[in-house]
């Protein structure tokens, strides 16, 4: 049987270098799309028309995610794996607490990366249940390490993966009795599009950093019963 994963996030940046290792890979990828007007995942899913299907996703919306969810359902009737990496920042992030805080600004960052993680697993779990290889992977970042953290600001941001990482680790105490398996991972620097235009002077090609990710996504573990941060070396990292 053809294995199936959703992708959130999928539009641009890490998350379409992720789809488009899965489809190399032979698996039947469904993509989250945030941004409809963002046009290289339509050109993708144009080449890629049995294997690829694109899904309007919001993760901040939960009934964008049910509406998903639902569309998901009626093209198959599994899933293997869910890739939860939608995220946003923000600039007022950089800001100290010397300087006013935009706390709505602070919410959308935390109902994105952090509650629109579990608004995607709890609509899609019935899905994974039926699924063999039963997979969640999570893209967070050390910047939600608690014990390395090193920043005078970025507080929405740090914030929001720290609970992601919180988040995560609840969902393995529940899920993974039931036979589920976990990878929360750090991408490492990458040149991506979060700050409205590609970024280069970071690190990683968004090519090379899929390409570090999905073995340690796809591969099995060597220690399943235990949840751990790696990032895009499998070096293991405190959250």
């Amino acid at each position: 049987m053809q294995r199936t994963a959703l992708v959130t996030g999928a539009d641009r940046g890490l998350g379409l270098a992720l789809v488009e290792g899965l489809l190399d890979r032979g698996w039947r990828v469904f993509a989250g799309q945030y941004m409809a007007e963002w046009p290289a995942l339509g050109e993708l899913a144009e080449r890629h028309a049995e294997a690829l299907t694109v899904v309007p996703l919001d993760v901040g919306s939960r009934a964008s995610v049910q509406a998903a969810a639902a569309a998901v359902t009626r093209e198959v009737g599994h899933l293997d794996m869910i890739i939860s990496n939608a995220g946003v920042s923000s600039p007022v992030m950089k800001r100290r607490i010397s300087e006013p805080q935009d706390y709505e600004e602070m919410l959308r960052l935390y109902d994105v990366n952090t509650l629109g993680a579990l608004r995607v697993i709890e609509a899609f779990l019935p899905l994974m249940a039926q699924g063999g290889f039963k997979r969640l992977c999570f893209v967070s970042s050390e910047a939600g390490s608690i014990t390395t953290a090193r920043r005078t600001s970025w507080y929405s941001y740090c914030m929001s993966k720290a609970a992601l990482n919180m988040a995560v680790k609840i969902m393995f105490n529940d899920l993974h009795p039931e036979g589920y398996t976990f990878r929360l991972y750090h991408p490492g620097w990458m040149r991506t599009y979060m700050s409205g235009k590609k970024g280069t002077a970071a690190d990683l090609e968004l090519e090379e950093a899929a390409a570090k990710a999905l073995p340690i996504f796809l591969n099995a573990g060597a220690d399943e019963d235990h949840l751990v941060m790696v990032d895009y070396c499998g070096v293991e990292w405190p959250f």
